[in-house]
């Protein structure tokens, strides 16, 4: 490639990858990554064979400070000294928040999840940047990743390990760049597993509290009798036994309805298809619509895109539906809370009601671990399934629904 004036602005300007030589005749040249880093580098003959020099990274070293130490190599070659086995080490070193930004875009490329993406940055912002953001890499101890960890161990045990993670596979990033020296101070074993609990001696593992199956039909009337969409929503929720964001996220283009012919011969009256973006396996995942389901969808015909929107036209908020349940909790005599926990029961432990439910009465654990969208036994006996069941599972959620309206429940 020819040689041209480097400028700052031009490495600022998002280049595309490759070498760009610079033309101060020092051998001076910037390496841009497919990711976007910028390395420099310098090409420089001596002893009759062509050697390479890392420079530093851009922009923790300068243009002005690589073209500094590329003359200074090119000034000890001219005094008969290999700058190859002279060089001293580049003394600038990034702050942790710098070395973030720079690696959480790369690490983003591979997660196919939109929710994972934004979570990889969210808690790195939330927990670790307000500690060490500042600090450079270098001075990193495992004091300081302990201190971070510590008051979120036991109550955000899931969370904490996550963070440990993101923070390892940073301070990784910078031991391959020579920032700093191994080993990782963020590293588990061998190192903070000495400092900090074994996650299964941890009191309680981080369980949402289910509502008891005992109390489900008691419930279920209160939830009926309340108005708006975040109780609506948590209905939809209570019968397909889905995730939150699943059913927040509902759009009108995931619906099929069938006509009555084609319901009769099905045996359900529809199919909500959920896109891989809200499933947490990442795969698409498709639910049959029973005739309570469709007498709850008719209750939305006044919205748009989404079934169950704001009052500004956007998702639900996960605490909107958590609201839904708090006050249940608050201005019921009893209360609904977790058999063990005695925790008032939020909308994610609505699924292992479902699943005790499942137990006690001797339902299908494959239709039900389907209905879940879990994996379960073998992969072999897993893809056995991959017909999704939907008959046996509206089987299985009429079963539910009859359940929940109690004794005298009649469904089509």
């Amino acid at each position: 490639m020819a040689k041209k004036r480097l400028t700052s602005q031009f490495l600022n300007s998002n280049p595309s990858p490759g070498k760009y030589y610079d033309d101060s005749g020092t051998g001076l040249f910037i390496n841009v990554g497919k990711s976007g880093t910028k390395g420099w580098g310098q090409k420089i003959r001596f002893g009759g064979k062509q050697q390479e020099l890392g420079l530093g990274r851009y922009p923790y070293v300068s243009l002005a400070e690589a073209r500094r130490l590329a003359s200074e190599n090119q000034a000890l070659k001219a005094q008969g000294v290999n700058p190859k086995s002279q060089r001293t080490k580049v003394s600038v070193v990034p702050t942790f928040a710098e070395l973030a930004e720079e690696f959480i875009p790369i690490k983003q490329k591979s997660l196919s999840n939109a929710k994972h993406r934004e979570q990889w940055r969210s808690t790195i912002e939330r927990y670790v940047l307000p500690k060490i953001g500042r600090l450079p890499v270098n001075e990193i101890s495992i004091q300081h990743i302990e201190r971070i960890l510590s008051p979120i161990w036991e109550g955000k045990t899931e969370t904490a390990s996550r963070v440990r993670g993101r923070i390892e596979a940073i301070l990784d990033y910078a031991i391959v760049n020579e920032f700093m020296s191994p080993p990782n101070p963020a590293a588990w074993k061998g190192n903070l597993s000495i400092l900090l609990p074994q996650r299964p001696k941890i009191s309680e593992e981080n369980h949402h509290p289910a509502l008891q199956v005992g109390d489900a039909q008691r419930w279920w009337a209160e939830l009926k009798s309340r108005d708006g969409h975040g109780a609506l929503a948590l209905q939809m929720l209570t019968l397909c036994a889905a995730r939150s964001n699943e059913i927040r996220g509902m759009r009108w283009d995931e619906i099929e309805l069938f006509d009555r012919k084609k319901a009769e011969e099905r045996g359900y009256h529809g199919i909500w298809t959920c896109p891989p973006e809200r499933m947490k396996a990442n795969r698409k995942h498709r639910v049959p619509l029973i005739e309570p389901m469709i007498r709850l969808l008719d209750k939305c015909q006044n919205s748009e895109g989404l079934v169950f929107p704001s009052t500004k036209n956007k998702p639900l908020s996960d605490m909107t539906l958590s609201a839904v349940m708090r006050r249940m909790n608050d201005e019921d005599a009893v209360g609904y809370v977790d058999l063990t926990s005695r925790r008032p029961a939020v909308p994610h432990g609505l699924r292992s009601t479902f699943r005790n439910w499942v137990a006690e009465t001797g339902q299908s654990r494959e239709a039900a671990e389907l209905q879940l969208a879990h994996k379960f036994a073998s992969k072999v006996e897993h893809a056995y399934y991959r017909t999704d069941l939907l008959p046996q599972r509206a089987d299985l959620l009429r079963d539910w629904f009859c359940f929940l309206e109690g004794p005298d429940a009649m469904i089509k």
